[in-house]
């Protein structure tokens, strides 16, 4: 059953990121080559199928137009609230980058462990090609990410100190 859930949850994060052509910003590779990478470094430490399923369906939400009703009725509760975790809670009309971040900063706050191991995951991935490829950016993700990490600590230890490294 757990492999079925991950497998599926590959499938569906796939089938969901085609469906809208997303693509990679910096590669122009196909989107899920992203929620893969973040499951692969979830593997990396004590995890559950359902959070790998949750790495691989983290960005449906935001970014395909799936609702976590969605994800509840095909992947259970458990799932659905990791990736309601993982999916940022601020829109455009509440302000600037930095009021939506901390809007989100404060939702990530309060999310359970197995969740914040995930985000590590996340930060871990997007670091790799965002401070190699977009210097300029890298300045406000670097920011972004060091609040992050403040309340990110009840992730997986390893996942954590990974990322902060990405940080010096």
């Amino acid at each position: 059953m757990s492999v079925d859930l991950v497998s599926r949850a590959l499938a569906f994060a796939t089938a969901a990121h085609a469906s809208v052509d997303q693509r990679r910003k910096y590669s122009n590779e196909s989107y899920i080559v992203h929620p893969i990478a973040v499951a692969e470094i979830v593997r990396t430490v004590p995890h559950t199928p359902e959070m790998i399923a949750a790495a691989f369906l983290h960005d449906t939400v935001e970014d395909c137009g799936i609702k976590i009703d969605d994800i509840d009725a095909e992947f259970g509760v458990q799932v659905a609230e990791l990736v309601g975790w993982l999916t940022d809670v601020s829109v455009p009309a509440d302000g600037n980058r930095a009021a939506r971040k901390a809007i989100d900063l404060a939702h990530t706050a309060k999310a359970p462990p197995p969740a914040k191991t995930i985000k590590l995951a996340d930060l871990i991935d997007n670091t790799l090609t965002i401070k190699e490829r977009d210097p300029d950016f890298w300045r406000v993700y670097r920011h972004e990410k060091l609040r992050l990490l403040d309340v990110l600590r009840e992730g997986d230890a390893t996942l954590w100190a990974r990322a902060a490294a990405q940080c010096v």
